[in-house]
Formats: C-alpha cells, structure tokens, sequence
C-alpha cells in the first residue's frame, strides 16, 4: 500500500485543465502573388472535474524568428544628421501578434508575463549600450513603434472569443513581408490574472516556386544572381527605350 501511495505522489498533480487546439493552417506559402494570410485559431479546454467559478482568461501568441537588431538614435549636429546613441537587441521577433480575452493587464499579471514573456516588451530584450547615458527602454518603445506601424506588431485585447468557459477561437492576420521559418504559436489559459495551462505549437513559413528559387540562388550563386539581374535590368531597358520610340514615330 506505501509504494501505492508513493508512486501517486511521484506521478504529480493531474492538470485540471489543457488546451486541445486546432489551426485553420499549419504552414504558409511565400509565392511571387503572396499578399498576406489569416490564421484561424481555435481550440476547447479539456478538463479532468467541474469549471471553476473564477472566470476563465485565454491568451494567443504568434511569434516570428527572433534576430538581432541594432537601433540608432539620431540628431542634428552642425547641419547634418549623425548617429549619437545606439543599441543592441538580441532578441526581437520579426513578427508578433497577441490575442487575448480581454485587457492584457487584466487578464496577466507582471509576474507571469515576466516568467512566461508573453507582452511584446517582454519579447523584446536590449543586451547593450553604445555608451552609458543612453536609456535603452526608449529603444525597444522605438522598435515596437515602428513595427506596429508596418503591421509587424499587434496587440488584440478582446478579440479571442470564448463559449461557455470551453470554447475558444481568434483570427490573426499576417503580413505580406513575412520572414520564412517557424512562427511559435502559444496559448495560455489563465484566471485571476495566473496561468493555469499552456500549449506550444509552430506554423511553418516558406518561400514556394519562383520565390524560392530565387532567394536560393542570390545566397548560393551570389555571382550567377548578379549577373542575371543585371542582364534583365538592361533587357528592360531596351525594352522600355524601343517601346518609346516606336510610340515616338508614329
């Protein structure tokens, strides 16, 4: 009966709730007509007893490959611009998109964003600094900006519905300049701000056709890309200047 008793111990706590999740897609193709895509998510909570009482909250994260990334402060010195404070990001994902039931900051606290780098800040860490004066929170507050701006980075407070505490679905739009590879896809289930469940899967992101074969030929046949793009820009043009003169001697 003892060793009964210990191996229930050694197995651990059941988990009272996980995620089951389903993806309209798994890979995305990059072709020459690409213009952006749309990733359905959706997914229910499986449970081992009865739904709490305290509401359920469920978080949905899209993160491209990270790359490192150099920002560079600016200013006017004796009429011309000129680099003045810089820094370093190791770590900045080339596409992220958060969705979630409701407020980021009602539904997550600093504390499990902080273990579990779920807010776009948090996904974003500066490593170091070109001098000693510079701050480099403005510097990520830069990049999130400016990547927000083109559509890179977005925060969707509210926009995953959830049906009776069990079902839920997002829609997360994705851009027309995506960088190919594995896009981590979380999700998190969390009440009174802490989370209970998460799950981790990955959308594949790859250049197709025409696309791809030129993008592997400029990285292995640099010399062979070069020349080829340099015989079809005097083929244009040629041709621009021989349209051009036959509209001339009409």
């Amino acid at each position: 009966m003892r060793w009964l008793i210990a191996l229930v111990f050694m197995a651990g706590p059941l988990m009272a709730e996980e995620v089951v999740l389903g993806l309209s897609r798994d890979k995305v193709a990059i072709t020459a007509t690409f213009d952006g895509s749309e990733i359905l998510v959706f997914g229910a909570v499986k449970r081992e007893a009865k739904i709490p009482e305290e509401p359920l909250d469920v978080i949905v994260t899209i993160a491209g490959p990270s790359k490192p990334v150099v920002v560079r402060r600016k200013e006017r010195r004796f009429g011309i611009w000129v680099n003045v404070d810089s820094v370093e990001v190791d770590r900045a994902p080339s596409f992220y998109a958060i969705a979630t039931t409701g407020p980021l900051d009602k539904v997550l606290s600093n504390v499990e964003d902080l273990r579990h780098s779920i807010s776009i800040p948090r996904a974003i860490r500066a490593v170091g600094t070109a001098s000693a004066t510079v701050d480099p929170k403005a510097f990520t507050e830069a990049i999130i900006r400016i990547r927000k701006a083109n559509g890179a980075y977005s925060l969707l407070e509210g926009a995953v519905s959830l049906d009776e505490q069990t079902l839920f679905r997002t829609s997360i739009e994705m851009p027309a300049n995506l960088t190919e590879g594995a896009y981590a896809t979380r999700i998190f289930l969390t009440r009174g701000g802490e989370v209970v469940a998460t799950y981790e899967t990955a959308i594949g992101v790859q250049k197709v056709g025409l696309e791809r074969w030129i993008f592997n030929l400029s990285r292995e046949q640099p010399l062979i890309y070069g020349l080829m793009s340099l015989a079809i820009a005097i083929a244009a043009g040629w041709g621009a200047s021989a349209a051009f003169r036959a509209i001339r001697d009409r």
